[in-house]
């Protein structure tokens, strides 16, 4: 089993390939005669079979409700790497295992091996030697992915134990959050430096991250179809599918689309009117669909082009900031926060109230409450 084990949390080898592929009705059939056995229904899993029907259990009769292909690859990426350490730096991390139960990794680990990987991770692992230390996001994320995967193990009776209690509390506190905010005139900075050395892929990207507040991954996935006529109120809106698969529709105002008609012609693409329907609304240079880590990457490299411009903007200008500029644009003009939560496509008040933290100080701020005439000769 260790040997297996250790093919899988090589990402270049076939067994990585396999794990996703597994076929979900032969663990589902396998699972159903232990049951009629009146055995635990995972009796003949080993740990390879409960790594995968983790990770690509369909929970909901509609398979669209169910984790996004993006959420599972991350899933199943960083507990190969937890694996991966295990296995490979075993004298390191100090896992005392003397004896493997039942051929199973997960059934022969303790609270103490988790905490001690955490440790690791943290302080000695080849990333943090090499880079420096993952940021409090990473490492909350990294502590959640395995904290939910061994609970759910303990939960179905895979395992004997709640050893996800020897990691310990990862949570981001409001000051290790990357700051992230970008205001209206910074966006107006931005969106005239690219207008004045004449690009449109940028000036057009920039501008309808920000005036739709889309996700990354939105934008990419975006199809010529999803642009759409608005018989109600005029003009067009976009047919968005966020997170969980929700569905959202996005007024696009005249220039914006008009930005988008521009950056078509800039690529040498076909009129909205003359394209395929399913075809990609932003390409690449190459004609095809960026990939959310591709379009970051391009925008990084396309912001250097208006460097001296941007010096006073300290923030990193990634698609994810002028997600942020969206909400901060949208509060400073008077809009309701459940309209910017609907609106961002967020299931919970709380996650949009991160976007808008230092906006709400700064409107809380007793100095907003001074009467008219206070310290009128200076003020």
């Amino acid at each position: 089993m260790v040997s297996i084990l250790q093919e899988i949390s090589n990402p270049n080898s076939q067994a990585v390939m396999e794990l996703s592929q597994v076929s979900m009705k032969q663990l589902q059939q396998k699972k159903d005669a232990a049951e009629k056995a009146k055995e635990n229904p995972f009796a003949d899993f080993n740990d390879v079979d409960m790594l995968a029907w983790y990770i690509h259990e369909q929970k909901h009769a509609n398979q669209a409700n169910d984790r996004s292909m993006r959420t599972k690859k991350e899933y199943e990426r960083e507990i190969r790497h937890f694996i991966a350490a295990i296995l490979s730096h075993t004298e390191a991390i100090d896992v005392d295992i003397d004896e493997i139960r039942g051929q199973s990794l997960f059934k022969s680990l303790e609270s103490r091996h988790l905490r001690r990987y955490q440790e690791w991770l943290m302080t000695e692992s080849p990333y943090v030697l090499e880079r420096g230390p993952y940021s409090p996001a990473t490492i909350s994320r990294k502590t959640t992915i395995l904290k939910s995967f061994f609970r759910y193990l303990y939960r179905v009776g895979y395992i004997q134990g709640d050893i996800a209690e020897g990691l310990r509390i990862a949570s981001v506190r409001k000051d290790d959050r990357p700051d992230r905010d970008l205001g209206p005139q910074d966006v107006v900075k931005v969106l005239r430096s690219f207008r004045t050395i004449n690009h449109p892929v940028m000036f057009s990207i920039v501008l309808v991250l920000t005036a739709t507040g889309l996700r990354n991954e939105e934008l990419c996935k975006l199809k010529v179809s999803d642009v759409k006529k608005d018989r109600i109120h005029g003009g067009y809106y976009l047919n968005v599918v966020g997170k969980g698969n929700k569905k959202r529709q996005i007024p696009l105002k005249e220039k914006v689309y008009d930005s988008i008609r521009v950056y078509r012609y800039a690529r040498g693409l076909p009129s909205l009117a003359e394209s395929r329907l399913d075809a990609p609304l932003f390409t690449t240079s190459r004609g095809t669909a960026f990939s959310p880590s591709y379009l970051i990457a391009y925008m990084t490299k396309e912001m250097k082009k208006i460097d001296s411009e941007l010096e006073d903007i300290e923030v990193k200008l990634t698609p994810h900031v002028f997600r942020h500029a969206f909400a901060i644009t949208s509060r400073l003009g008077g809009a309701d926060l459940f309209d910017i939560m609907r609106s961002l496509g967020h299931e919970k008040m709380e996650t949009t109230m991160i976007y808008l933290e230092k906006v709400f100080a700064r409107e809380k701020n007793a100095v907003n409450q001074w009467a008219p005439d206070a310290l009128d000769e200076f003020l």
